[in-house]
């Protein structure tokens, strides 16, 4: 232990001090006397073994780190200096090179990216070319559009008016110039008829009027109006007819049930006056007689068609 070694070099020191105070008192004879030659040979010996360790140990320790860590730091900043320019290199040479692909590529137009992509068709030679013919509009607006498609419903209408007529007059006789009696803006749909049951009866499930004529008696449009329904089979009223009026500011609807098969008169969308024929009296349907079932409606909702009929027509 250093402690040790140190105590060790301080007691000789201490013991020839008292010897040298000693001696200045003592003989010639007694100062050159084997005892003094021994104690003097022994302190060098002690202090030149005690020297040594202490001085070697602190250089070796202090060396070693003043040497390492800068040259450990030297060679982290030339790391990071070498990537840092290699970044820049990449970073000046790959953006400009980029840039120069994106503005090739929005420059190219489609004319051009097509001749560059066109491809040929080689066609046989026994392959024969046939027209096409087109159907689609060639109006550019929607108003053309409608008014083509108004023309096309209006010829459809007249060559379904066209056939009806022609099949109404192979099988029954009707003069197509009568009208109903009156000059009213609402007439009778029959000119001569048998009252029925009326509107309400059957527990409130008839919801029209019962009018009985001899077949084929003509039925009148009982006011001017568009067509909306004319169907050989309507559900329970069989060959029927509805029609959409406006009367005095009102929204009036009246219908037409039980027609004979093939006399209706009038198409879809077509356009009537009052007292128009528009079929013949027939029993189609839930119908076990002859007769023209009969309503009316106002805004939507049903009324008595026999009340209204009187309150209006003339």
């Amino acid at each position: 232990m250093p402690t040790s070694q140190r105590s060790g070099a301080e007691a000789p020191e201490d013991s020839l001090a008292e010897e040298n105070e000693s001696l200045a008192s003592e003989s010639e004879t007694e100062t050159t006397s084997l005892t003094r030659r021994s104690r003097a040979r022994r302190a060098p010996a002690r202090r030149q073994k005690a020297a040594p360790p202490a001085a070697s140990k602190p250089e070796k320790a202090a060396v070693r780190p003043a040497t390492t860590a800068p040259k450990r730091a030297a060679k982290q900043l030339r790391s990071l200096v070498v990537l840092s320019m290699v970044g820049g290199l990449v970073a000046v040479t790959a953006l400009p090179a980029f840039a120069g692909v994106l503005k090739s590529e929005e420059s190219v137009t489609l004319q051009q990216m097509a001749v560059d992509d066109a491809q040929s068709l080689v066609v046989g030679s026994d392959v024969n070319a046939t027209q096409l013919s087109r159907q689609s509009y060639s109006a550019t607006t929607s108003e053309e559009i409608a008014k083509k498609k108004a023309a096309e419903a209006a010829a459809a209408a007249a060559a379904e008016r066209a056939r009806l007529s022609a099949s109404v007059a192979s099988t029954i006789q009707v003069d197509l110039s009568m009208v109903a009696p009156g000059s009213g803006a609402v007439r009778w749909p029959l000119a001569a008829y048998t009252l029925g049951e009326g509107f309400g009866t059957r527990g409130g499930a008839h919801m029209g009027v019962d009018m009985l004529a001899p077949a084929g008696t003509p039925i009148y449009a009982a006011a001017a109006g568009v067509v909306k329904v004319s169907q050989e089979s309507y559900g329970g009223y069989g060959v029927a007819v509805t029609i959409d009026h406006v009367i005095n500011g009102q929204r009036v609807g009246t219908l037409y049930g039980h027609m004979t098969y093939g006399s209706r008169q009038v198409v879809p969308g077509q356009t009537v006056q009052a007292g128009q024929i528009i079929g013949l009296v027939g029993s189609t349907g839930r119908s076990t007689a002859n007769h023209l079932h009969f309503e009316t409606y106002i805004n939507g909702s049903n009324v008595d068609p026999y009340a209204w009929l009187q309150s209006n027509a003339g």
